[in-house]
């Protein structure tokens, strides 16, 4: 798949709205997503390694936010498990529908992929060995975070793993610059001008609510969960598991 590089926010917007994972976004996501995210390739081929690690014959694995299935594919080409299947979400249509051709495109696995398009909040976790949500959770609103939690951990099968990242937010001021300023530099360094930085943290500013590591790691023994552990950190971008 050749990738379209991002520029919706190259020029100056008259009037700036939220950001929405539309058609537009779609349409140079995989470009986004990697000029974004530092370590986001390692992140990805990593998230695969974990789930064929924890996944168990006759059992759901769910990618929750899944975007264009980048975690999917991942978990599918390496899970060696018998009567896996993959439960894909999102709440994006357009996602939905690119996915759907990329993960035609895939020949590497037999392994059943099932895409779902609906607000992960209404989807059923059962018989689940793996759950994975790869930059979501920053999404849902804060008064919804710990139902959330809750649900998978109940739908996880004992033993199970839950793989959450998210960008991070520090309670120290000077750390939190630290971070802020070396992602920004991070994306400086592939290509993005300090308008397209600018515009696009505005556009994030109400939508995308990070929250600290330790909020987060509360969260999750508050659902259940005995093991939690960072397994990933670069900047202010990270990668918990919790296994139940």
């Amino acid at each position: 798949m050749v990738k379209k590089q991002d520029t919706i926010y190259a020029a100056p917007l008259e009037q700036m709205v939220d950001f929405r994972f539309d058609e537009k976004v779609v349409d140079v996501f995989p470009d986004m997503i990697q000029r974004s995210v530092p370590g986001y390739a390692t992140l990805i081929s990593n998230i695969g390694i974990l789930a064929a690690k924890y996944a168990v014959d006759n059992s759901h694995c769910y990618d929750l936010g899944c975007s264009l299935g980048a975690v999917t594919l991942s978990m599918r080409q390496r899970i060696k498990k018998q009567n896996c299947q993959i439960i894909a979400v999102d709440n994006s249509p357009a996602m939905i529908e690119k996915a759907h051709h990329i993960l035609l495109a895939d020949k590497a696995s037999d392994i059943g992929v099932q895409l779902v398009c609906e607000d992960i909040a209404d989807t059923v976790i059962e018989n689940a060995s793996v759950v994975v949500m790869n930059f979501t959770l920053q999404f849902i609103p804060l008064a919804q975070r710990q139902t959330l939690i809750n649900q998978i951990y109940k739908g996880l099968k004992p033993g199970g793993i839950l793989i959450l990242s998210e960008k991070l937010a520090f309670a120290d001021t000077n750390i939190n610059q630290f971070h802020i300023d070396a992602h920004h530099d991070f994306k400086r360094a592939n290509g993005y001008s300090d308008m397209e930085i600018s515009q696009k943290r505005t556009a994030l500013e109400n939508v995308l609510i990070p929250e600290s590591l330790e909020q987060h790691q509360q969260r999750l023994r508050a659902a259940g969960f005995g093991f939690t552990e960072k397994w990933y950190q670069c900047f202010n971008f990270v990668s918990m598991v919790a296994i139940k």
